[in-house]
Protein backbone atom coordinates (compact mmCIF):
# COMPACT_ATOMS: atom_id res chain seq x y z
CA UNK A 1 0.00 0.00 0.00
CA UNK A 2 1.29 3.35 -0.71
CA UNK A 3 2.64 5.75 2.19
CA UNK A 4 3.36 9.50 1.86
CA UNK A 5 5.90 10.61 4.69
CA UNK A 6 5.24 14.32 5.56
CA UNK A 7 7.61 15.59 8.33
CA UNK A 8 7.53 18.74 9.72
CA UNK A 9 10.68 20.05 11.64
CA UNK A 10 12.44 23.36 12.79
CA UNK A 11 15.52 24.97 11.25
CA UNK A 12 16.95 28.32 12.53
CA UNK A 13 13.53 28.81 13.43
CA UNK A 14 11.52 28.03 10.61
CA UNK A 15 9.46 25.06 9.86
CA UNK A 16 10.20 23.19 7.06
CA UNK A 17 7.69 20.21 5.38
CA UNK A 18 9.20 17.51 3.64
CA UNK A 19 8.26 14.50 1.89
CA UNK A 20 11.47 12.37 1.69
CA UNK A 21 12.66 9.63 3.74
CA UNK A 22 16.30 10.51 3.68
CA UNK A 23 17.96 14.00 3.15
CA UNK A 24 20.35 16.46 4.97
CA UNK A 25 18.81 16.16 8.48
CA UNK A 26 18.07 12.78 9.07
CA UNK A 27 17.29 9.29 7.27
CA UNK A 28 13.95 7.20 8.12
CA UNK A 29 14.25 3.24 9.26
CA UNK A 30 10.98 1.82 7.97
CA UNK A 31 9.46 -1.79 8.10
CA UNK A 32 6.39 -2.09 6.59
CA UNK A 33 4.21 -5.09 6.34
CA UNK A 34 0.76 -6.51 6.65
CA UNK A 35 0.71 -7.10 10.71
CA UNK A 36 2.91 -4.49 11.74
CA UNK A 37 4.74 -1.10 10.88
CA UNK A 38 7.80 0.87 12.16
CA UNK A 39 9.48 4.05 11.61
CA UNK A 40 12.41 4.95 13.15
CA UNK A 41 14.46 8.68 12.54
CA UNK A 42 17.95 8.82 12.66
CA UNK A 43 19.03 12.63 12.75
CA UNK A 44 22.23 13.62 10.73
CA UNK A 45 22.18 16.59 13.15
CA UNK A 46 20.02 17.84 16.02
CA UNK A 47 16.38 19.66 15.48
CA UNK A 48 13.18 20.09 16.83
CA UNK A 49 10.11 17.92 15.24
CA UNK A 50 6.97 20.25 14.92
CA UNK A 51 4.80 16.89 13.20
CA UNK A 52 5.15 13.73 11.79
CA UNK A 53 2.54 12.06 9.48
CA UNK A 54 1.91 9.28 7.52
CA UNK A 55 -1.14 8.98 4.91
CA UNK A 56 -2.13 6.15 2.71
CA UNK A 57 -5.54 5.09 0.92
CA UNK A 58 -8.09 3.15 2.63
CA UNK A 59 -10.53 1.36 0.89
CA UNK A 60 -13.96 2.08 3.51
CA UNK A 61 -17.33 0.04 2.50
CA UNK A 62 -21.02 0.49 3.42
CA UNK A 63 -21.65 -0.40 6.86
CA UNK A 64 -18.25 0.32 8.48
CA UNK A 65 -17.84 1.93 11.94
CA UNK A 66 -14.63 3.42 12.59
CA UNK A 67 -14.09 3.66 16.44
CA UNK A 68 -12.77 7.06 17.83
CA UNK A 69 -10.55 6.65 21.50
CA UNK A 70 -10.85 9.51 22.96
CA UNK A 71 -7.71 11.38 24.25
CA UNK A 72 -7.95 10.84 27.82
CA UNK A 73 -10.43 9.44 30.53
CA UNK A 74 -13.34 12.22 29.93
CA UNK A 75 -13.09 12.25 26.78
CA UNK A 76 -16.07 11.04 24.81
CA UNK A 77 -15.42 7.47 23.20
CA UNK A 78 -17.59 5.64 20.08
CA UNK A 79 -17.80 4.18 16.91
CA UNK A 80 -18.84 6.60 14.18
CA UNK A 81 -20.45 5.84 10.54
CA UNK A 82 -19.18 8.07 7.79
CA UNK A 83 -22.30 10.33 7.77
CA UNK A 84 -21.77 11.23 11.40
CA UNK A 85 -19.96 14.48 12.68
CA UNK A 86 -17.06 14.19 15.29
CA UNK A 87 -17.25 17.59 17.31
CA UNK A 88 -14.78 19.48 19.34
CA UNK A 89 -15.08 22.49 21.49
CA UNK A 90 -18.47 24.78 21.05
CA UNK A 91 -17.69 27.65 18.71
CA UNK A 92 -18.34 30.21 21.14
CA UNK A 93 -15.22 28.78 23.28
CA UNK A 94 -13.34 30.55 19.47
CA UNK A 95 -14.00 34.25 20.37
CA UNK A 96 -11.07 34.42 21.88
CA UNK A 97 -7.45 32.77 21.67
CA UNK A 98 -7.61 33.25 25.75
CA UNK A 99 -11.19 31.72 25.78
CA UNK A 100 -10.31 28.96 23.85
CA UNK A 101 -7.31 27.98 25.28
CA UNK A 102 -9.54 27.54 28.64
CA UNK A 103 -12.44 26.21 27.01
CA UNK A 104 -10.25 23.19 25.61
CA UNK A 105 -7.67 22.50 28.79
CA UNK A 106 -9.05 19.48 29.06
CA UNK A 107 -8.96 18.12 25.42
CA UNK A 108 -7.24 17.08 22.73
CA UNK A 109 -7.56 20.58 20.57
CA UNK A 110 -3.59 21.53 21.25
CA UNK A 111 -2.66 18.31 19.43
CA UNK A 112 -5.08 17.71 16.79
CA UNK A 113 -7.81 19.64 14.60
CA UNK A 114 -11.78 18.56 14.41
CA UNK A 115 -13.24 19.47 11.01
CA UNK A 116 -16.43 18.86 12.29
CA UNK A 117 -17.11 17.41 8.50
CA UNK A 118 -19.01 13.88 8.01
CA UNK A 119 -16.68 11.18 7.83
CA UNK A 120 -13.77 12.81 9.63
CA UNK A 121 -12.41 11.64 12.70
CA UNK A 122 -9.47 10.63 14.77
CA UNK A 123 -8.59 7.82 17.59
CA UNK A 124 -5.81 7.48 20.06
CA UNK A 125 -3.15 4.62 20.50
CA UNK A 126 -5.31 2.80 19.01
CA UNK A 127 -8.40 2.45 16.87
CA UNK A 128 -10.99 -0.35 14.88
CA UNK A 129 -12.76 -0.61 11.64
CA UNK A 130 -15.66 -2.68 12.51
CA UNK A 131 -18.13 -3.83 10.02
CA UNK A 132 -20.79 -6.36 11.38
CA UNK A 133 -18.76 -8.98 13.45
CA UNK A 134 -15.39 -8.57 11.56
CA UNK A 135 -13.29 -6.13 13.09
CA UNK A 136 -9.50 -4.25 12.46
CA UNK A 137 -7.73 -3.04 15.01
CA UNK A 138 -4.27 -0.82 14.76
CA UNK A 139 -2.75 -0.45 17.86
CA UNK A 140 0.38 1.37 19.03
CA UNK A 141 3.42 0.13 20.73
CA UNK A 142 5.32 3.01 21.15
CA UNK A 143 3.50 6.21 22.75
CA UNK A 144 6.66 6.53 25.26
CA UNK A 145 8.19 8.91 22.55
CA UNK A 146 4.97 10.85 21.85
CA UNK A 147 1.14 10.18 21.04
CA UNK A 148 -0.07 8.22 18.25
CA UNK A 149 -3.20 8.96 16.25
CA UNK A 150 -5.41 7.66 13.59
CA UNK A 151 -7.16 10.27 11.13
CA UNK A 152 -9.15 8.72 9.17
CA UNK A 153 -11.98 10.88 6.11
CA UNK A 154 -13.96 7.82 5.54
CA UNK A 155 -15.99 9.55 2.28
CA UNK A 156 -12.34 9.94 1.25
CA UNK A 157 -11.22 6.70 2.09
CA UNK A 158 -8.46 8.70 3.77
CA UNK A 159 -6.36 7.00 6.54
CA UNK A 160 -3.41 8.16 8.93
CA UNK A 161 -1.02 7.51 11.40
CA UNK A 162 -0.38 10.59 13.34
CA UNK A 163 2.52 11.08 15.66
CA UNK A 164 2.39 14.53 18.28
CA UNK A 165 6.30 15.15 18.14
CA UNK A 166 5.42 18.91 18.55
CA UNK A 167 8.65 20.34 20.71
CA UNK A 168 10.72 17.16 20.55
CA UNK A 169 14.61 17.88 20.03
CA UNK A 170 15.70 14.90 18.14
CA UNK A 171 19.51 14.03 19.12
CA UNK A 172 19.57 10.75 18.88
CA UNK A 173 17.60 8.06 16.90
CA UNK A 174 14.00 8.30 17.58
CA UNK A 175 11.39 5.36 17.24
CA UNK A 176 8.58 7.55 16.08
CA UNK A 177 5.78 4.42 15.13
CA UNK A 178 5.19 0.85 16.07
CA UNK A 179 1.69 -0.08 15.02
CA UNK A 180 0.53 -3.36 14.81
CA UNK A 181 -2.79 -4.52 12.69
CA UNK A 182 -4.89 -7.60 13.70
CA UNK A 183 -8.05 -9.04 11.86
CA UNK A 184 -10.63 -11.10 13.75
CA UNK A 185 -13.74 -10.70 16.22
CA UNK A 186 -14.06 -8.02 18.78
CA UNK A 187 -12.56 -9.66 21.70
CA UNK A 188 -10.12 -11.46 19.55
CA UNK A 189 -8.45 -8.28 18.32
CA UNK A 190 -7.93 -6.86 21.77
CA UNK A 191 -6.78 -10.36 23.23
CA UNK A 192 -4.24 -10.23 20.56
CA UNK A 193 -2.87 -5.92 21.03
CA UNK A 194 -3.29 -6.01 25.07
CA UNK A 195 -1.09 -9.10 25.69
CA UNK A 196 2.05 -7.22 24.10
CA UNK A 197 1.75 -5.09 27.12
CA UNK A 198 3.28 -5.55 30.50
CA UNK A 199 0.29 -5.45 32.60
CA UNK A 200 0.05 -4.79 36.32
CA UNK A 201 -1.61 -8.25 37.81
CA UNK A 202 -4.25 -6.29 39.82
CA UNK A 203 -5.89 -5.72 35.99
CA UNK A 204 -7.85 -8.68 36.54
CA UNK A 205 -9.02 -7.84 40.23
CA UNK A 206 -11.92 -5.41 41.28
CA UNK A 207 -12.83 -3.18 43.48
CA UNK A 208 -16.36 -2.40 45.24
CA UNK A 209 -17.77 0.21 47.88
CA UNK A 210 -17.93 3.72 48.50
CA UNK A 211 -16.06 7.20 47.79
CA UNK A 212 -17.57 10.48 49.42
CA UNK A 213 -16.85 13.11 46.13
CA UNK A 214 -20.59 12.93 44.68
CA UNK A 215 -23.04 13.43 47.76
CA UNK A 216 -20.87 16.30 49.46
CA UNK A 217 -18.43 17.65 46.99
CA UNK A 218 -15.70 19.62 48.80
CA UNK A 219 -18.11 19.64 51.97
CA UNK A 220 -16.51 16.35 53.94
CA UNK A 221 -16.25 16.41 57.32
CA UNK A 222 -14.88 13.38 59.93
CA UNK A 223 -18.78 12.89 61.20
CA UNK A 224 -19.80 12.63 57.52
CA UNK A 225 -17.06 10.21 56.67
CA UNK A 226 -17.56 7.60 59.67
CA UNK A 227 -21.40 8.17 59.27
CA UNK A 228 -21.44 6.53 55.70
CA UNK A 229 -18.68 4.25 56.50
CA UNK A 230 -20.61 2.60 59.42
CA UNK A 231 -24.08 3.11 57.31
CA UNK A 232 -22.77 0.48 54.49
CA UNK A 233 -22.77 -2.28 57.62
CA UNK A 234 -25.25 -3.88 56.25
CA UNK A 235 -23.65 -4.63 52.94
CA UNK A 236 -20.38 -5.59 54.43
CA UNK A 237 -20.06 -8.55 52.51
CA UNK A 238 -19.96 -6.48 49.48
CA UNK A 239 -17.85 -3.75 50.45
CA UNK A 240 -14.17 -4.16 49.56
CA UNK A 241 -12.68 -0.13 49.68
CA UNK A 242 -14.44 2.95 51.10
CA UNK A 243 -12.16 6.03 49.40
CA UNK A 244 -12.06 9.42 50.69
CA UNK A 245 -12.16 11.88 48.25
CA UNK A 246 -11.35 16.00 47.36
CA UNK A 247 -12.09 18.48 50.71
CA UNK A 248 -10.27 16.63 53.24
CA UNK A 249 -7.36 18.93 52.59
CA UNK A 250 -7.43 22.67 53.19
CA UNK A 251 -6.26 23.51 49.65
CA UNK A 252 -5.40 21.12 46.92
CA UNK A 253 -1.97 20.77 47.01
CA UNK A 254 -1.67 21.69 50.62
CA UNK A 255 -2.36 17.64 50.57
CA UNK A 256 -0.63 17.30 54.34
CA UNK A 257 -1.46 20.54 56.14
CA UNK A 258 -3.83 19.55 59.06
CA UNK A 259 -7.35 20.57 58.50
CA UNK A 260 -8.63 20.45 62.47
CA UNK A 261 -12.16 21.93 61.83
CA UNK A 262 -13.10 18.90 59.80
CA UNK A 263 -10.98 16.37 59.92
CA UNK A 264 -9.62 17.11 63.86
CA UNK A 265 -8.45 13.45 64.62
CA UNK A 266 -6.21 13.62 60.95
CA UNK A 267 -6.26 11.07 58.24
CA UNK A 268 -4.42 8.38 59.51
CA UNK A 269 -7.47 8.17 62.06
CA UNK A 270 -10.05 7.49 59.38
CA UNK A 271 -7.74 5.12 57.65
CA UNK A 272 -8.05 3.08 60.74
CA UNK A 273 -11.72 3.19 61.36
CA UNK A 274 -11.82 1.87 57.46
CA UNK A 275 -9.72 -0.85 58.07
CA UNK A 276 -11.55 -1.59 61.67
CA UNK A 277 -14.51 -2.40 59.06
CA UNK A 278 -12.26 -4.88 57.34
CA UNK A 279 -12.02 -2.94 54.12
CA UNK A 280 -9.18 -1.07 51.76
CA UNK A 281 -8.75 2.70 52.61
CA UNK A 282 -8.70 4.93 49.77
CA UNK A 283 -7.44 8.69 49.41
CA UNK A 284 -7.94 11.41 46.79
CA UNK A 285 -5.30 13.30 45.58
CA UNK A 286 -4.23 15.08 42.70
CA UNK A 287 -0.77 15.38 43.00
CA UNK A 288 0.55 17.28 39.93
CA UNK A 289 -1.95 20.42 40.96
CA UNK A 290 -1.90 23.23 43.19
CA UNK A 291 -4.86 25.68 43.54
CA UNK A 292 -3.40 29.52 43.15
CA UNK A 293 -4.59 29.94 46.19
CA UNK A 294 -2.75 26.98 47.92
CA UNK A 295 0.39 27.01 50.71
CA UNK A 296 2.26 25.53 48.28
CA UNK A 297 2.16 28.08 44.95
CA UNK A 298 2.89 30.58 46.99
CA UNK A 299 5.94 29.43 48.61
CA UNK A 300 7.72 27.79 45.74
CA UNK A 301 6.16 29.48 42.67
CA UNK A 302 9.52 28.04 41.09
CA UNK A 303 7.97 24.36 41.27
CA UNK A 304 5.73 25.32 38.69
CA UNK A 305 5.21 24.61 34.93
CA UNK A 306 5.68 28.28 33.14
CA UNK A 307 4.32 29.74 29.85
CA UNK A 308 6.42 30.73 28.05
CA UNK A 309 6.43 34.21 29.13
CA UNK A 310 7.13 33.09 32.79
CA UNK A 311 3.92 32.81 34.05
CA UNK A 312 2.47 29.85 36.12
CA UNK A 313 0.58 27.37 33.31
CA UNK A 314 -3.32 27.06 34.46
CA UNK A 315 -3.28 22.89 34.59
CA UNK A 316 -7.27 23.46 35.55
CA UNK A 317 -10.70 25.78 35.81
CA UNK A 318 -11.75 23.58 39.22
CA UNK A 319 -11.08 25.29 42.42
CA UNK A 320 -10.81 28.76 40.86
CA UNK A 321 -7.64 27.63 39.26
CA UNK A 322 -4.77 25.54 39.80
CA UNK A 323 -1.26 25.51 38.38
CA UNK A 324 0.65 22.28 37.89
CA UNK A 325 3.85 21.84 39.62
CA UNK A 326 6.60 20.62 37.14
CA UNK A 327 7.94 16.56 38.22
CA UNK A 328 10.98 17.33 36.35
CA UNK A 329 11.47 20.37 39.05
CA UNK A 330 13.94 18.49 41.84
CA UNK A 331 11.96 20.62 44.94
CA UNK A 332 8.75 19.44 43.01
CA UNK A 333 9.82 15.82 42.53
CA UNK A 334 10.93 15.77 46.08
CA UNK A 335 7.78 17.10 47.60
CA UNK A 336 5.67 14.50 45.60
CA UNK A 337 7.36 11.56 47.19
CA UNK A 338 7.39 13.38 50.81
CA UNK A 339 3.39 13.04 50.39
CA UNK A 340 3.11 9.69 49.60
CA UNK A 341 5.73 8.23 51.48
CA UNK A 342 3.13 10.22 54.52
CA UNK A 343 -0.21 9.11 52.86
CA UNK A 344 0.79 5.50 52.46
CA UNK A 345 3.46 4.13 55.10
CA UNK A 346 2.16 7.07 58.29
CA UNK A 347 -1.45 7.40 57.31
CA UNK A 348 -1.57 3.82 55.90
CA UNK A 349 -3.63 4.10 52.71
CA UNK A 350 -4.52 1.89 49.75
CA UNK A 351 -5.15 3.17 47.27
CA UNK A 352 -4.76 6.47 46.05
CA UNK A 353 -7.11 7.79 43.11
CA UNK A 354 -4.89 10.38 41.35
CA UNK A 355 -6.48 12.93 39.27
CA UNK A 356 -6.23 15.73 36.56
CA UNK A 357 -3.11 13.97 35.46
CA UNK A 358 -3.48 15.41 31.77
CA UNK A 359 -2.41 18.71 33.19
CA UNK A 360 1.03 17.54 33.48
CA UNK A 361 1.27 17.55 29.44
CA UNK A 362 -0.51 20.34 28.39
CA UNK A 363 2.66 21.83 26.60
CA UNK A 364 5.59 20.06 25.14
CA UNK A 365 8.86 21.06 27.63
CA UNK A 366 12.58 20.60 28.01
CA UNK A 367 13.16 19.33 24.75
CA UNK A 368 10.23 16.60 25.26
CA UNK A 369 6.76 15.75 23.59
CA UNK A 370 3.71 15.69 25.60
CA UNK A 371 3.59 12.00 25.36
CA UNK A 372 6.93 11.63 26.36
CA UNK A 373 6.19 13.89 29.33
CA UNK A 374 3.10 11.82 30.49
CA UNK A 375 4.70 8.82 30.25
CA UNK A 376 7.70 9.61 32.73
CA UNK A 377 5.14 11.54 34.76
CA UNK A 378 3.41 8.14 35.02
CA UNK A 379 6.68 6.09 35.67
CA UNK A 380 7.49 8.44 38.44
CA UNK A 381 3.87 8.32 39.93
CA UNK A 382 4.31 4.61 39.89
CA UNK A 383 7.24 4.33 41.65
CA UNK A 384 5.92 6.89 44.23
CA UNK A 385 2.98 4.43 45.12
CA UNK A 386 4.93 1.33 44.86
CA UNK A 387 2.60 -2.04 45.49
CA UNK A 388 -0.22 -0.08 46.26
CA UNK A 389 -3.03 0.07 44.22
CA UNK A 390 -3.11 3.23 41.92
CA UNK A 391 -6.23 4.62 40.22
CA UNK A 392 -6.02 6.95 37.32
CA UNK A 393 -8.18 9.70 36.06
CA UNK A 394 -7.94 12.66 34.23
CA UNK A 395 -5.31 10.89 32.57
CA UNK A 396 -4.28 10.56 28.57
CA UNK A 397 -5.28 6.87 28.38
CA UNK A 398 -2.25 5.17 26.39
CA UNK A 399 -0.21 6.61 29.30
CA UNK A 400 -2.15 4.65 31.86
CA UNK A 401 -1.20 1.59 29.89
CA UNK A 402 0.87 -0.94 32.47
CA UNK A 403 0.90 1.61 35.05
CA UNK A 404 -2.64 1.58 36.58
CA UNK A 405 -4.23 -1.03 38.23
CA UNK A 406 -7.43 0.65 37.72
CA UNK A 407 -8.78 3.58 35.69
CA UNK A 408 -11.02 5.77 35.03
CA UNK A 409 -12.86 5.57 31.81
CA UNK A 410 -15.68 7.82 31.43
CA UNK A 411 -16.14 11.88 32.46
CA UNK A 412 -18.02 12.88 36.06
CA UNK A 413 -21.41 11.33 36.12
CA UNK A 414 -22.84 14.38 37.71
CA UNK A 415 -25.96 14.69 39.92
CA UNK A 416 -28.52 15.89 36.91
CA UNK A 417 -28.67 12.93 34.39
CA UNK A 418 -28.60 14.99 31.17
CA UNK A 419 -25.56 17.38 32.52
CA UNK A 420 -26.07 20.39 33.33
CA UNK A 421 -26.45 23.29 31.36
CA UNK A 422 -23.33 25.17 31.72
CA UNK A 423 -21.45 21.92 31.12
CA UNK A 424 -22.36 21.93 27.55
CA UNK A 425 -20.89 25.43 27.14
CA UNK A 426 -17.56 24.90 27.98
CA UNK A 427 -16.77 21.31 26.57
CA UNK A 428 -18.36 18.71 23.93
CA UNK A 429 -16.23 15.38 24.26
CA UNK A 430 -15.64 16.13 28.06
CA UNK A 431 -19.29 16.65 29.47
CA UNK A 432 -20.33 15.71 32.69
CA UNK A 433 -23.18 13.98 32.57
CA UNK A 434 -24.11 9.75 33.27
CA UNK A 435 -25.04 10.22 29.21
CA UNK A 436 -21.28 10.47 28.20
CA UNK A 437 -20.61 8.11 31.34
CA UNK A 438 -22.70 5.42 29.72
CA UNK A 439 -21.56 5.68 26.45
CA UNK A 440 -17.82 5.48 27.33
CA UNK A 441 -18.25 2.56 29.73
CA UNK A 442 -19.75 0.79 27.09
CA UNK A 443 -17.19 1.75 24.05
CA UNK A 444 -14.53 0.84 26.33
CA UNK A 445 -15.33 -2.12 27.95
CA UNK A 446 -12.73 -3.95 26.16
CA UNK A 447 -10.08 -2.37 28.46
CA UNK A 448 -11.74 -4.10 31.65
CA UNK A 449 -9.42 -6.73 32.86
CA UNK A 450 -7.05 -6.52 29.84
CA UNK A 451 -5.22 -2.98 30.50
CA UNK A 452 -6.71 -2.57 34.22
CA UNK A 453 -10.09 -2.62 36.51
CA UNK A 454 -12.17 -0.50 34.29
CA UNK A 455 -13.46 2.55 36.59
CA UNK A 456 -16.78 4.09 35.00
CA UNK A 457 -17.64 6.11 38.03
CA UNK A 458 -20.32 6.09 40.39
CA UNK A 459 -23.93 5.22 40.64
CA UNK A 460 -26.79 6.47 43.35
CA UNK A 461 -29.30 5.17 44.45
CA UNK A 462 -30.40 7.96 46.93
CA UNK A 463 -33.69 10.02 46.54
CA UNK A 464 -31.93 13.59 47.66
CA UNK A 465 -29.57 15.75 46.27
CA UNK A 466 -30.10 14.06 42.65
CA UNK A 467 -32.40 14.69 39.72
CA UNK A 468 -32.57 11.00 38.57
CA UNK A 469 -35.32 8.57 37.63
CA UNK A 470 -35.15 4.98 39.02
CA UNK A 471 -34.92 3.94 35.86
CA UNK A 472 -31.99 6.01 35.34
CA UNK A 473 -30.36 5.32 38.56
CA UNK A 474 -30.89 1.30 37.41
CA UNK A 475 -29.93 1.99 33.71
CA UNK A 476 -26.42 3.69 35.02
CA UNK A 477 -25.80 1.08 37.84
CA UNK A 478 -26.29 -2.15 34.98
CA UNK A 479 -23.99 -0.46 32.58
CA UNK A 480 -21.18 0.40 35.56
CA UNK A 481 -21.25 -3.70 36.44
CA UNK A 482 -21.62 -5.03 32.90
CA UNK A 483 -18.41 -2.88 31.77
CA UNK A 484 -16.36 -2.11 35.00
CA UNK A 485 -14.83 -3.69 38.23
CA UNK A 486 -14.70 -0.53 40.15
CA UNK A 487 -17.85 -0.31 41.01
CA UNK A 488 -18.87 2.69 43.36
CA UNK A 489 -21.88 4.13 44.77
CA UNK A 490 -21.63 7.70 46.17
CA UNK A 491 -24.66 7.82 49.02
CA UNK A 492 -25.09 7.72 52.63
CA UNK A 493 -26.38 3.83 52.04
CA UNK A 494 -27.82 4.52 56.09
CA UNK A 495 -30.71 6.23 54.73
CA UNK A 496 -31.45 3.78 52.30
CA UNK A 497 -34.68 1.55 52.41
CA UNK A 498 -35.05 -1.82 52.08
CA UNK A 499 -35.48 -1.70 48.17
CA UNK A 500 -32.51 0.11 47.68
CA UNK A 501 -30.49 -1.51 50.66
CA UNK A 502 -31.35 -4.82 47.81
CA UNK A 503 -30.30 -2.45 45.02
CA UNK A 504 -27.27 -1.40 46.27
CA UNK A 505 -25.85 -5.12 47.11
CA UNK A 506 -26.89 -6.66 43.63
CA UNK A 507 -25.19 -3.97 41.80
CA UNK A 508 -21.95 -4.75 43.88
CA UNK A 509 -21.96 -8.12 43.16
CA UNK A 510 -19.90 -7.88 39.77
CA UNK A 511 -22.56 -9.71 37.16
CA UNK A 512 -21.59 -12.95 34.91
CA UNK A 513 -23.32 -11.43 32.03
CA UNK A 514 -20.86 -9.82 29.18
CA UNK A 515 -21.44 -7.60 26.36
CA UNK A 516 -21.14 -8.88 23.09
CA UNK A 517 -22.17 -6.04 20.91
CA UNK A 518 -22.86 -2.78 20.93
CA UNK A 519 -23.49 -0.08 18.69
CA UNK A 520 -26.03 3.07 18.54
CA UNK A 521 -29.36 2.45 16.37
CA UNK A 522 -29.60 6.34 15.84
CA UNK A 523 -28.51 9.38 17.53
CA UNK A 524 -29.77 8.21 20.78
CA UNK A 525 -30.65 4.60 21.21
CA UNK A 526 -27.85 1.86 22.11
CA UNK A 527 -28.32 -1.53 21.78
CA UNK A 528 -26.35 -4.40 23.40
CA UNK A 529 -26.21 -7.90 23.02
CA UNK A 530 -25.43 -9.77 26.55
CA UNK A 531 -24.59 -13.07 27.04
CA UNK A 532 -26.33 -14.42 30.02
CA UNK A 533 -25.27 -17.67 30.65
CA UNK A 534 -24.95 -18.97 27.30
CA UNK A 535 -28.31 -17.18 26.57
CA UNK A 536 -28.13 -14.03 24.31
CA UNK A 537 -30.27 -11.29 25.27
CA UNK A 538 -31.21 -7.53 23.72
CA UNK A 539 -30.63 -4.56 25.67
CA UNK A 540 -31.63 -1.53 24.29
CA UNK A 541 -31.97 1.43 25.77
CA UNK A 542 -32.57 5.36 24.98
CA UNK A 543 -29.07 6.99 26.42
CA UNK A 544 -30.91 10.71 25.84
CA UNK A 545 -33.68 9.70 28.29
CA UNK A 546 -32.34 6.77 30.35
CA UNK A 547 -35.57 4.53 29.29
CA UNK A 548 -34.87 1.31 28.38
CA UNK A 549 -37.12 0.11 25.43
CA UNK A 550 -36.08 -3.60 25.62
CA UNK A 551 -34.53 -6.01 28.70
CA UNK A 552 -34.53 -5.99 31.94
CA UNK A 553 -32.57 -3.43 34.92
Amino acid sequence: MDKKFIISYKVNGTTVVSTQTDNVMYTLDIVDTPERFTVKLNPKRDFELVDFRVEFPYPFINGDRFFANGYQSWTKTREFKADEVMKGVIKLSHITEYVKHYASLTSDEKIVSYSEKPGEFHSHCYTYVRNGEKVKLWGSLCDKTGYTYYKVKMNENYFAYCKDVAGKMVTAPLDIFDIVYFEGTYEEVFDKFFSLFDMPATRKGAMSGYTSWYNYFQNITEDIILRDLNGLDFAKDDVSIFQIDDGYEPFVGDWLDPCPKKFPNGMKYIADKIHEKGYKAGIWLAPFSCQKVSRVAKEHPDWLIKTEKGKPQLGCIAWGGAYTLDFYNEGAREYIKHVFDVVINEWGYDMVKLDFLYSECLTPRHGKSRGEIMHEAMAFLRECVGDKLLLGCGIPMSAALGVCDACRISCDVDLTYKGKIYNHIHVANEMLSAQSAINNSIFRRHLNGRAFMNDPDVFFLRNNNLKFTLEQKKLLAKINNLCGNVLFVSDNAGDYDEEQRALLRKYLKKTNEKILAAEYVNETVIKLVIDDNSVEKEFVFDLKTGEVIKGEL
